[in-house]
């Protein structure tokens, strides 16, 4: 079935790295939309030590944070039983296979940047992301815990968007100049960790339904009709929040382009020069 915490704690990471995604992805289009590159992951700017690497680093040891909740804590560490895998949390042991993926999509990528023995184009780390949201993919759309009625179609929303990352991932690769295809990874990474809140806060928190409960680790409704308009209610958050990210995106830029804007960027080192000419000038 799940929990809250299970559904918050992988959506705070998808949703601070989405976040952060979008937000340099408009300042690098901004800067310079002529030589604009696709980046699956972003530097801190003004450092040149560990922060610079604050991303790889929070999915790395988020994940296994998550990762060792979900196999350790979860399972009480009573993994095996009678020779095998313990069937009663079979639904933790596949979850960690997920953040196990991105763990080492965090791991890859440090190597890559901060070392020599293993360089990696970024079409290449592109690729290692987009097999980590697959994995994510699969997860969720052959689980072993059975999602019916309402939980079903939460579920259901989440493996769309999870779906979106995938593709906008694999399109970075293929098109490494794609400001677009920068931009909807971010927002889809964003939207994801939105809708694992939206999940915890409406199977798990306050935000349920009306004529529906968490009945014996199982969400139930009183009728059909209750049901229904329960996933009308899901699909009107989740156009809330895409609608949301649009208008997030939309005012970030506007903020950006004459901060950050290259006309911007022109106009102060044409100063500069300026400035430059006059002390020359001055000196003879």
């Amino acid at each position: 079935m799940g929990s809250f915490p299970g559904h918050a704690i992988p959506g705070t990471l998808f949703l601070v790295i989405g976040v952060w995604h979008m937000w340099c992805s408009l300042i690098r289009y901004a800067s310079n939309p002529k030589s604009f590159q696709v980046r699956v992951w972003n530097p801190v700017p003004g450092f040149d030590g560990r922060l610079k690497y604050l991303e790889l680093y929070v999915i790395a040891i988020g994940a296994f944070f998550d990762l060792c909740i979900e196999f350790l804590y979860s399972t009480h560490l009573k993994i095996v039983v009678h020779g095998v895998l313990n069937p009663s949390h079979m639904n933790d042991f596949e979850h960690s296979g997920m953040l196990l993926m991105f763990f080492i999509f965090g791991v890859v990528a440090l190597l890559s940047e901060k070392t020599r023995y293993l360089p990696l184009p970024e079409g290449a780390l592109c690729l290692v992301a987009s097999a980590a949201f697959t994995a994510e993919y699969l997860l969720f759309y052959f689980h072993s815990t059975t999602h019916k009625g309402l939980e079903g179609w939460y579920h259901f929303i989440l493996v769309l968007l999870i779906g979106l990352c995938i593709l906008s991932t694999i399109a970075g690769a293929l098109m490494p100049t794609s400001f677009p295809a920068d931009l909807c990874s971010g927002m889809a990474m964003t939207l994801q960790g939105l809708w694992f809140y939206q999940t915890a806060f409406t199977l798990y928190g306050s935000m349920m339904p009306d004529g529906c409960l968490l009945k014996d680790n199982e969400v139930k409704c009183h009728s059909p009709e209750h049901e229904i308009r329960g996933e009308l209610l899901a699909n009107f958050q989740l156009f809330i929040q895409a609608f949301s990210v649009l208008v997030a995106v939309a005012g970030a830029y506007i903020y950006i382009e004459p901060k950050y804007g290259r006309s911007n960027y022109i106009e102060s080192h044409a100063l500069d020069d300026a400035e430059d000419q006059n002390i020359i000038s001055s000196d003879r």
